[in-house]
């Protein structure tokens, strides 16, 4: 009884339009009532107990990273750099919107920043050439879902937190299955476009791509020393997101001199409402959380699924099903930090490795991103490129098949997850 409590307070709160946040709270008021055992002081002491994390503090930091890398030209330069590298090949652009996807997903973790960068430039080249345009624009947004699966990446932190499990591990399990996604886009691609009959750039010589690698030499270190201060033991995420936002900062105001100071206040504005809206819905998620373990929730999931516990291959496919199904309602941080504290412990009961489910996890709510009706990916592609909402969701869907294929081989064969994430950390 307690779970269709929890079921039809949540959804339906955010059925009659109900915030996130507050249809949390709501659900979190519901379930004490049902219980018996209301107390305002719960849902205070949890909303605090859920920001006080040090955790917690890489968020902002890399929000900010993200938006200096935007507002600095780092974007920009790692853009160009791609284009000189395979420009000139036949759908040559497509594969610098992959390229420079996975490139910018290892710096600012954010798909709705990477991909509005990607899609400010690209689409009116990929356009003005003769590309497709809906494919085009879907191609962008499938690699700007990236962002969560590669280092460094705040869906993993928020996952971490809540799940209480290694960020560091979840990082370093990431980049094999990021790199996957792309390369499955790279594939999907190749075969989507081959009959376009587009202009191809002109091949540029070794020296114009020389320039090219010295002027975004300063972006491309970015991930070097995030991802290689984690590996070695030197910082952990929290002081690498620390790192980055200060050396995005340097980057943009000293090197490439596109980031004033005068543009930092709109800067610093953009990072805290972001950062604002997430750690408000992470404090939400707290009480529900706590309410879900005191009503046995979990437990009583469990009883129902009993037969799959011991086909640990065949429950990963329901709960992907699960979250698919989810992520098409509710936008990306919703989904980890309601679903989290429900299937932790089914997985556990499972035997599943926590940091390979996480993965999973959060690959599978990136597929939400490109769903409608929320699809938060898309509105940005359609928003950012002037295409329509209709014509982006044509034109999503074989390289949103294709990331499908890619959560389905690692549901069945979890040692491309395990293995390189035990090597890297």
């Amino acid at each position: 009884m307690t779970l269709l409590v929890f079921i039809v307070s949540l959804l339906g709160s955010m059925a009659l339009g109900v915030p996130v946040a507050f249809a949390l709270i709501f659900c979190g008021v519901m379930l004490m009532s049902f219980m018996g055992m209301f107390n305002t002081q719960i849902i205070a002491q949890n909303m605090l107990i859920g920001a006080d994390t040090f955790t917690l503090l890489a968020i902002p930091f890399f929000i900010l990273a993200g938006e200096l890398m935007n507002a600095g030209g780092l974007s920009k330069r790692i853009i160009e750099f791609a284009i000189t590298c395979v420009g000139h090949i036949r759908g040559g652009l497509g594969l610098v919107a992959i390229i420079a996807a996975v490139i910018m997903a290892s710096i600012s973790g954010s798909a709705a920043a990477d991909t509005a960068a990607l899609a400010a430039i690209l689409i009116p080249m990929m356009a003005k050439a003769g590309y497709n345009v809906p494919r085009s624009a879907g191609l962008i947004a499938a690699g700007g879902v990236i962002a969560p699966v590669i280092p460094p990446s705040m869906a993993f932190i928020i996952f971490g937190v809540a799940a209480n499990v290694s960020i560091s591990q979840l990082f370093m399990a990431g980049i094999v299955p990021g790199m996957m996604m792309g390369l499955a886009l790279v594939v999907t691609w190749l075969i989507v476009a081959r009959n376009d009959n587009v202009e191809t750039l002109p091949r540029t010589g070794w020296a114009e791509r020389g320039r090219a690698s010295g002027r975004a030499v300063w972006a491309l270190g970015m991930p070097v020393i995030i991802l290689g201060g984690i590996k070695m033991g030197v910082v952990t995420p929290t002081e690498a997101a620390v790192i980055a936002a200060f050396y995005a900062l340097f980057v943009g105001v000293f090197v490439y001199r596109e980031l004033k100071i005068s543009d930092l206040p709109r800067v610093l504005i953009a990072a805290g409402r972001t950062t604002s809206a997430i750690m408000f819905l992470v404090c939400a998620a707290l009480v529900s959380a706590w309410l879900i373990t005191a009503a046995n929730i979990p437990n009583e999931i469990i009883g129902y699924i009993e037969p799959l516990i011991d086909s640990p291959r065949v429950l990963m496919l329901v709960i992907m099903l699960l979250i698919m199904v989810v992520g098409t309602a509710l936008d990306l941080t919703p989904t980890i930090l309601i679903l989290t504290p429900v299937l932790m412990p089914i997985v556990a009961k499972a035997g599943i490795d926590p940091v390979y489910f996480g993965v999973m996890f959060i690959m599978n709510c990136c597929i939400g991103l490109l769903t409608p009706p929320v699809g938060v990916v898309l509105n940005v592609v359609s928003g950012v490129g002037r295409v329509p909402l209709g014509k982006v969701i044509r034109g999503v869907w074989p390289f949103l098949i294709a990331q499908v294929l890619v959560i389905l081989l690692l549901v069945a064969f979890p040692s491309l997850v395990i293995v390189p994430a035990k090597w890297f950390y």
